[in-house]
């Protein structure tokens, strides 16, 4: 029996240590050229290239609404091409996003994911990930690799 409140005893102060936070880990940084279809977790340093505005739409009249009403703003995406001095791909850059899309502005994105697009590659930064203004790098854009250009096909393999 002393077995086992020892044991128990040895789980609860094991348990305590555990429910301390972990560490943060410092983020890995990867180039354009090693993303892939359907991946996520990514966070880059790279340059615009260009930013064009693709929709610019004003809300609906929140009067027509059942829902109290509630600030509205106008609901904006623009693609951007990015990239560093491996390649580049399309970001689509959403409401306040677009805000930071200037060309040859450097930016960080934390935690972006690869979307797919018509059978293309794009790069997306949704609520789960960031955008911030970074230094001016010194890196020149590789346009020639653009990622988004490759258009891929879904494979359904049968056994």
């Amino acid at each position: 029996m002393a077995t086992r409140s020892g044991n128990r005893q040895q789980a609860n102060s094991g348990g305590a240590n555990t429910a301390a936070k972990p560490a943060m880990r410092k983020p890995v940084f990867t180039k354009v050229d090693q993303l892939k279809p359907g991946t996520t977790g990514h966070n880059l340093t790279v340059k615009i290239v260009n930013a064009n505005t693709v929709l610019s739409k004003k809300p609906r009249n929140p009067s027509s609404l059942r829902v109290p009403a509630r600030p509205q703003q106008n609901t904006r995406i623009a693609e951007c091409l990015v990239g560093d001095e491996t390649g580049s791909i399309l970001l689509t850059a959403r409401n306040d996003q677009v805000d930071l899309m200037k060309p040859d502005a450097t930016i960080i994105l934390r935690n972006a994911k690869i979307d797919m697009f018509k059978g293309s590659m794009r790069l997306n930064v949704d609520k789960w990930g960031r955008i911030e203004a970074g230094e001016p790098a010194t890196f020149v854009v590789n346009e020639e690799n653009n990622l988004s250009l490759v258009e891929y096909e879904l494979v359904n393999v049968e056994e």
